[in-house]
């Protein structure tokens, strides 16, 4: 049992801290907020005063919703003279902050949160008895410490403890400033996706030795666990659950965008409506002070019967008064639905990035189990091929041999394992080892003095073709110059 309980960190590129985001962390919502919070998601209430943040020095204390993330970040970068790459931009082009989960499984989770104490998580239920278990508060330091060890203190400006969703949890966001002053997500997580991953993998490494003591274990690799021979039927089975998953979480926030539609709708109606009457209304305050001053100059000039003059301002001002108690109800009524509005605007927002996000990972499961069905055609294949070249070459004549010399067919056909070894070494980048092997199995020739790695842009199928290439050159004998790794 203890082997399933898993540590989670889970590393988001972001091109800004938003407003909503800021006001989900920090849960700074007004009331209508909530109402929708507690409606659409998974918040629990009773357990909002739970939540926590930690802060310089690994400070635990309450939530701080006076200044938003945007806010501090702006100030961090203002203090330390960084610029901002995405400031004065109309659209945010720059991945300028790192927005990081940390976690884990949620049996363990939930005791080092809450000690013995059960958690009733029906939706809408009161868990208004539960209290905080210190253990939260001192894993959560330890976590801050690896957050600051790894990307600087200065960097990380929030920290937030969230005790009052299905599982605890931490949101962290990392502003990824480079020894130079300057923000670059890049050089801190990674320029492509392969470095990315072998980052993150490294992370996973380094955090399981924090949450070590707290019994989360790190997820085992794929390399250990020889997932990658799952047959392409099981394969299959687990994308198609998965896709299955997405596609259901979609249906679920395309009828929760429909909901924010016409909410939306409603409120930019209420808030065209009141600013008509506000407009109305401001119309007919300065038609009442007008006729106000005509009134009272008559009455000084001595024009008309005094005593009605003073009757008719008195009334005057009555209706005036009425018009901006009116007023001041309008105005009061439109900042609350303007406020709604732009919620309800971020809500949607947030539901279309979430959208996106699923049919982007459905699209991604698509892609991989093509990928998973051309690997294992490929690998039967070419075996087949070889064998059957290998065959029928006996059978040429001397000049018809001649033709597949220093071919990769032929080469293949004669010492594929030892190609394919060196060409494995080449796409781990693993250069002197490729070279090591190349040249103690009768090889080391066709090499480069040019730099050796993988490009940006550059898709598996593309790179093990080039290294495939490259490995054929390199196991032919000695003569030519090495690779030398970029």
């Amino acid at each position: 049992m203890a082997n399933n309980i898993k540590q989670v960190m889970d590393i988001r590129p972001g091109k800004s801290m938003t407003t909503g985001q800021s006001d989900e962390h920090q849960r700074n919502w007004t009331e209508r907020g909530w109402e929708w919070a507690s409606k659409h998601g998974n918040y629990d209430r009773t357990r909002e005063r739970l939540n926590f943040e930690v802060i310089k020095g690994g400070k635990v204390v309450p939530v701080d919703k006076s200044k938003s993330i945007p806010d501090r970040m702006a100030e961090n970068l203002r203090e330390r003279s960084i610029k901002d790459p995405n400031a004065g931009l109309t659209e945010p082009k720059f991945r300028t902050v790192a927005n990081i989960i940390f976690g884990g499984s949620r049996e363990r989770m939930h005791e080092i949160a809450f000690g013995g104490q059960k958690v009733n998580l029906t939706h809408g239920a009161d868990n208004s008895h539960i209290r905080r278990n210190k253990d939260i508060e001192l894993w959560a330091q330890d976590v801050y410490r690896f957050a600051c060890d790894k990307w600087g203190e200065d960097n990380v400006i929030g920290f937030y403890v969230h005790l009052d969703e299905l599982n605890p949890h931490v949101h962290c966001t990392v502003i990824p400033v480079v020894e130079r002053n300057k923000i670059s997500f890049n050089k801190i997580f990674g320029g492509n996706i392969y470095d990315f991953k072998e980052r993150l993998f490294a992370l996973h490494d380094e955090l399981a030795k924090v949450n070590g003591k707290w019994g989360l274990n790190r997820g085992d690799s794929v390399s250990v666990t020889g997932t990658k021979h799952r047959t392409t039927e099981e394969y299959r089975r687990a994308l198609s659950r998965e896709c299955t998953a997405l596609e259901e979480q979609i249906g679920n926030d395309r009828e929760l965008l429909r909901q924010l539609h016409s909410d939306i709708r409603l409120a930019e109606k209420r808030v065209k409506g009141l600013s008509t009457m506000i407009a109305n209304q401001e119309q007919k305050k300065l038609e009442l002070e007008e006729e106000i001053r005509t009134v009272a100059t008559d009455l000084r000039t001595g024009k008309g019967d005094s005593e009605e003059l003073q009757k008719r301002i008195a009334k005057l001002d009555y209706e005036l008064q009425k018009v901006l108690e009116n007023l001041s109800d309008k105005r009061e009524k439109l900042a609350e639905a303007d406020c709604k509005l732009s919620e309800l605007k971020t809500l949607e927002a947030e539901s279309k990035d979430k959208v996106e996000s699923y049919r982007e990972e459905v699209r991604l499961a698509t892609y991989n189990l093509e990928n998973q069905v051309r690997y294992r055609l490929a690998e039967a294949m070419v075996g087949d091929i070889i064998r059957e070249f290998r065959t029928h070459f006996q059978s040429l004549g001397k000049e018809a041999q001649s033709v597949f010399d220093d071919s990769l067919i032929k080469d293949m056909a004669e010492r594929g394992e030892d190609i394919f070894k060196c060409a494995i070494y080449l796409f781990a980048n693993y250069v002197d080892l490729a070279t090591t092997f190349a040249e103690g199995h009768g090889g080391g020739g066709g090499g480069s003095d040019l730099p050796w790695g993988r490009k940006e842009d550059e898709d598996d199928r593309t790179w093990a073709r080039r290294c495939l290439q490259r490995a054929h050159r390199m196991m032919k004998p000695a003569g030519g110059k090495s690779v030398r790794k970029k």
